[in-house]
């Protein structure tokens, strides 16, 4: 399985951004998959994760109520959308397809990555 995570960019503080992460190749349709982020100087964190139907949910404490993550099973891709965004969200965003079919907050249940895509919420 190959991901590409895109839709990053710069935006102000109260924004918003969707990013997708699509699958090539071979399909992560029976697989959950998670966003994860890395800010400078820090260790990668968990963001949100979604089931393999799309009928669980998971979130990071600190982006719950803000962000949504949906996925697509037609299109073969899962979208996070993150509304109110603040400057401490600032990271490279990166999508991973786990292992399982339910979600996991641990990157070591994750075994495909998407190569990362840089969000930067700066005035």
């Amino acid at each position: 399985v190959q991901l590409q995570a895109s839709g990053g960019g710069l935006v102000r503080p109260g924004g918003s951004l969707r990013l997708s992460c699509a699958a090539s190749r071979r399909t992560f349709s029976n697989n959950a998959v998670g966003w994860f982020r890395q800010a400078p100087g820090k260790e990668r964190a968990f963001v949100a994760a979604i089931s393999w139907r799309g009928s669980s949910t998971q979130y990071a404490d600190s982006v719950k109520g803000r962000f949504t993550v949906v996925r697509d099973v037609v299109k073969n891709t899962v979208y996070l959308r993150m509304n109110s965004l603040k400057p401490e969200d600032t990271a490279v965003y990166y999508c991973a397809s786990a292992r399982g079919s339910y979600g996991s907050n641990n990157y070591k249940d994750y075994n495909y990555w998407g190569q990362g895509t840089l969000v930067t919420v700066s005035s």
